[in-house]
């Protein structure tokens, strides 16, 4: 994530009109926008992987898997907060915004040198304020690493390193060797 681009705060309004027709994703935070990066092709990659599998399980049930583009909009400590999750998932009848979601079930963030720190600890102290979020899950791109952080389990980290090891997201009934998480990936 780069430095803030904007002196001056900008309202929530003008950050969503202004988003669809920029060439470059910004998130929002309390009024300040942030430019993203571009994403590797690990990246890219085990966001893909993880895409298509959830996708996969998920059809013909009332939840839905999104993508990269599809922003999660929160709000903490009275500031308006918009993050680009790398994978959503969402089962809310209450989501029905065509640009961002507010009751994700499961975030997954792939983990790059310039994003770990902000994954590891903002996104994470500001996702587990969703009152809807189940499950947290962290993808290493330069090893074979998923953490995975459950309400459920009062958000303590569930770490899977060995191929043969199995990504469970319980609130999904979900599971994916992490082989298939890295397929593709040299780890």
């Amino acid at each position: 994530m780069q430095a803030a681009q904007e002196l001056e705060p900008i309202t929530v309004e003008d950050y969503l009109a202004g988003e669809p027709l920029s060439e470059v994703r910004h998130e929002y935070i309390g009024g300040v926008v942030y430019a993203m990066t571009g994403a590797s092709r690990e990246h890219n990659t085990l966001a893909g992987n993880l895409f298509a599998a959830l996708h996969d399980h998920l059809r013909g049930k009332p939840c839905e898997v999104f993508m990269a583009d599809l922003k999660v909009r929160l709000e903490v400590a009275r500031a308006h907060i918009f993050y680009y999750p790398d994978v959503a998932v969402a089962c809310d009848p209450r989501d029905t915004d065509r640009y961002f979601i507010r009751y994700p079930k499961v975030l997954i963030e792939v983990l790059s040198p310039d994003t770990e720190r902000l994954d590891r600890r903002e996104k994470f102290l500001s996702y587990t304020h969703i009152e809807t979020l189940e499950e947290y899950v962290l993808v290493a791109q330069d090893k074979a690493e998923v953490t995975v952080f459950r309400r459920a389990a009062q958000w303590q980290p569930e770490v899977s390193r060995q191929p043969a090891q199995m990504l469970r997201l319980v609130s999904l009934d979900f599971s994916l060797p992490l082989s298939a998480v890295y397929e593709g990936v040299k780890v």
